[in-house]
């Protein structure tokens, strides 16, 4: 089933003030096949006009809608220096993703957005700067990444931490080199190697032991499975990082994006509108208990 096209011209009206609720028409540009059952789709708005003064911040997401299936909120994973070509990376798990993985480039989508807090780039100036992050967690710090690289000479080290439960199930590897030439240091491990593995083999948080961090001077983001990033802010904290310069993208089930519905809600506040992204210290309270 190919959606079919949300009418921009119905839309226009709202571009100046835009209603939070109303998709924009957008089109499928390319597709690239991440791992397994997981995908990078670029997407452009089809109305010029929305293209242009569309922008976003590193950490924010859009809700992606097919017409007669849903929506899902996905986090946009692509370069916000080019705010045209929207990449959001995606994993086949629900009905809407499913229905997604059936696209095609020049398929039509719905987008709302962009929603949500970001991660505080303006705070970490002059910081050295480690990102945690484990399988699709990269994704929303991706945008972070190419943003730190842009404005290298603002920040100190920069050190990524990246782990997946196979070398197959990692995202963009074909972009470490790249990255790393620009100023980034890339640690990697897997929880299952094969007989092609160099690398470290363990979970993500372990990677700490193989790296030395200054606690007057570095902020530690980190984004992934909730059980993770408990096991990261440990390891920071064990490290005397500031609570107050520990940063996590939570995840929740997100269904309108601005705060209305409820079921994002994580203690006091809504993930869809104060998070995802948040300091440990905002969180502290009610991290990792049940039901909050």
């Amino acid at each position: 089933m190919t959606p079919k096209d949300v009418n921009v011209s119905a839309v226009q009206e709202h571009f100046k003030s835009p209603d939070p609720m109303i998709p924009y028409s957008a089109r499928v540009t390319d597709i690239k096949p991440e791992a397994y059952a997981i995908a990078t789709y670029g997407l452009m708005f089809v109305d010029e006009k929305i293209r242009a003064g569309y922008q976003f911040m590193p950490g924010q997401f859009n809700m992606i809608y097919l017409p007669g299936i849903g929506e899902v909120p996905i986090s946009i994973s692509s370069d916000p220096g080019d705010p045209e070509r929207l990449g959001h990376t995606i994993r086949y798990a629900g009905n809407v993703t499913r229905a997604i993985s059936r696209l095609q480039v020049g398929d039509i989508v719905g987008i709302r957005g962009p929603y949500g807090s970001a991660w505080p780039v303006e705070r970490m100036r002059g910081q050295d700067l480690c990102i945690v992050t484990g399988g699709i967690g990269l994704a929303p710090l991706r945008p972070l990444i190419y943003t730190l690289i842009r404005r290298r000479s603002e920040f100190g080290r920069v050190i990524l931490l990246y782990g997946a439960r196979t070398p197959n199930d990692m995202v963009y590897v074909d972009e470490f080199p790249d990255w790393e030439t620009k100023g980034i240091q890339v640690h990697t491990t897997v929880d299952r190697a094969d007989e092609h593995w160099k690398g470290h083999v363990g979970v993500v948080p372990m990677l700490f032991y193989h790296i030395r961090l200054d606690p007057k001077q570095t902020t530690v983001v980190t984004c992934g499975p909730e059980i993770m990033m408990r096991f990261v802010i440990y390891e920071a904290l064990a490290r005397r990082i500031p609570k107050d310069r520990i940063y996590i993208s939570m995840e929740r089930t997100m269904k309108c994006g601005v705060g209305f519905c409820g079921h994002c809600q994580f203690g006091p506040v809504f993930v869809c509108k104060e998070g995802p992204v948040f300091s440990y210290a905002q969180v502290e309270p009610f991290f990792g208990l049940e039901d909050f």
